[in-house]
């Protein structure tokens, strides 16, 4: 199965039922007087969010979904039958954007939550309606109306609370494998990771919290490079960001200058994704000698001017991944606690990820223009704008 987190689609909602013109003709009831009725509401459209789903695959192959008209009326006062809504699953965490009017309909966020995307036509008068004291046989009616016709782009983002950034074999897979029961791919090559892992991290009596692992980011990645771009906005809904630095880069590279590269990188993408709260995550550390570990630590720390938290661990063996969770756990209630306590915090929060997210589509529509018009660079062969990337879904909810 492909994993797919954008669709686009047409719906259509059903057309109303026409009124009917009769007139009631009985034995012994020659001028019965008008009995048409009136006809059926067209169906709607709507998105449902299933927590079993999760891609939007099967929009990839059916994209245009109609829903049934109302019948017409008829004789003796009957109502058409209305027809019968259409119901479209999608995986939790779907947006829908009308594609004409760049509107956001809405976001279904929680398993079996219902948004409707195209209202059904409304019913046709029959000529019973028009009966009067001065106008005993009306002989007038009214047609159904159409139902709405949306041209819609679904886009999936994963309902996560925290979400990992860092360059490829940074050790993100490994921390999620290490705090949660998901089971990414882990292997000491680059892009193990093709698709995005969630994992539900369990702590102490009922509290928990979510972490989304991405694709990792190369440099170039808010120019099209790799397959970060296709990925990092699934981060715009999280709520704390971990910045996963491998302390014994593969390739010959330097700690600080891979932060680098990724701090870039995220700013360019989006900048109010750049300015969530962010927390350094030194990971590998069980590779560097004992007695220089706390020292390069430090250094890095000071060379890179970071203001918040710091940790060190190393996911492989989980060192250290205990206390971070801990201290992950009490920042998230602190935040939803201070929300539910001030609802213009919340309502600020929401802001803060509507203008991520519309960064985030603005940017994706930038690189899709231009690789339109060719100016990428012939021998570019990445894939990330490839709606068929073939990959397994490894994308997990324990």
């Amino acid at each position: 199965m492909k994993f797919v987190d954008e669709a686009p689609i047409r719906v259509q909602a059903g057309k109303g039922g026409n009124g009917c013109m009769s007139f009631r003709r009985e034995k012994f009831i020659p001028r019965g007087g008008p009995d048409g009725g009136d006809g059926g509401d067209g169906g709607s459209i709507y998105l449902e969010a299933d927590e079993n789903l999760n891609t939007l695959v099967d929009y990839r192959y059916t994209r245009s979904y109609n829903a049934e008209s109302g019948k017409q009326g008829s004789g003796g006062n009957c109502t058409g039958r209305k027809g019968d809504d259409l119901v479209l699953k999608v995986p939790v965490g779907t947006t829908a954007i009308d594609v004409d009017t760049e509107e956001t309909l809405g976001d279904l966020t929680e398993p079996g939550q219902r948004l409707m995307v195209a209202q059904g036509g409304w019913h046709g008068i029959g000529n019973a309606r028009f009966k009067s004291s001065t106008n005993r046989a009306p002989r007038q009616t009214t047609p159904g109306k159409e139902g709405e016709v949306r041209n819609l782009k679904l886009e999936l983002k994963v309902l996560a609370d925290v979400g990992l950034l860092g360059l490829p074999n940074a050790g993100k897979s490994s921390f999620i494998r290490a705090v949660s029961a998901a089971r990414p791919k882990v292997a000491n090559y680059p892009f193990t990771t093709l698709v995005p892992n969630l994992g539900v991290v369990g702590m102490d009596g009922h509290r928990s919290f979510v972490v989304a692992d991405v694709p990792g980011l190369i440099g170039g990645a808010s120019e099209g490079a790799g397959l970060g771009i296709r990925f990092l906005k699934h981060l715009t809904r999280t709520r704390l960001l971990l910045h996963v630095v491998d302390m014994m880069p593969y390739d010959g590279t330097t700690p600080e200058e891979n932060v680098a590269t990724i701090d870039q990188e995220l700013e360019n993408f989006s900048p109010t994704l750049a300015q969530r709260d962010c927390w350094l995550v030194l990971n590998k550390v069980d590779l560097l000698p004992e007695a220089d570990r706390e020292q390069r630590c430090k250094e890095l720390v000071e060379a890179l001017d970071w203001q918040g938290p710091v940790f060190s661990i190393a996911a492989i063996s989980k060192q250290g991944t205990g206390d971070l969770c801990t201290e992950i756990m009490d920042y998230l209630q602190e935040c939803w606690q201070a929300e539910e306590a001030n609802p213009e915090l919340a309502q600020q929060e929401s802001q803060r990820r509507e203008q991520m997210q519309q960064e985030a589509r603005e940017r994706i529509e930038e690189l899709r223009e231009a690789r339109r018009r060719g100016s990428s660079s012939e021998d570019d062969d990445d894939d990330w704008d490839d709606d068929d990337y073939d990959v397994e879904v490894v994308y997990t909810r324990d």
